[in-house]
Order: C-alpha cells, then structure tokens, then sequence
C-alpha cells in the first residue's frame, strides 16, 4: 500500500485513525476508505478486534488489501 499524504503539506499520514490532525502542519485532515471498483466511499466494519470494509454501491464486501484511501481537509 502507498502512503497517503497530507493534502496540506505532503507530509505521511497514518491510515488506521478516520480522523486525524497532521502531526507536520497541524491541520485536521478526515481519511476516507474508497471502492477500487466504483469509487465510492467505504462502510468500516469493526468486529472483535478486525476491520473489513464494505461497498454499499457494489454490495459486496472489500478486501482489506485492495482498499484505497484518499485524505480531504476538514
């Protein structure tokens, strides 16, 4: 998986929190999970400890693997 950057100034940001402040720049920043298949936006699913993501779009589950994030500015 690539790192996801700050929209704001570049810096890595950490993908496991949906809501973050950049620790470079200090600027709220919002991660989203998207569909490699359609490009809309994920549902989490947290259960016991594991994290799937699921496609409301595509009615399907999403591997872990082949999801894409994508940061926006608060």
């Amino acid at each position: 998986m690539e790192a996801l950057l700050c929209p704001a100034c570049q810096a890595e940001l950490d993908t496991r929190r949906n809501e973050q402040i950049c620790g470079q720049c200090q600027i709220p920043v919002h991660i989203t999970a998207i569909c490699p298949t359609c490009q809309q936006e994920l549902e989490r699913l947290r259960a016991c400890g594991a994290v799937d993501y699921f496609c409301n779009h595509c009615n399907s589950l999403i591997s872990k693997r082949t999801v894409q994030f994508k940061a926006v500015l608060v």
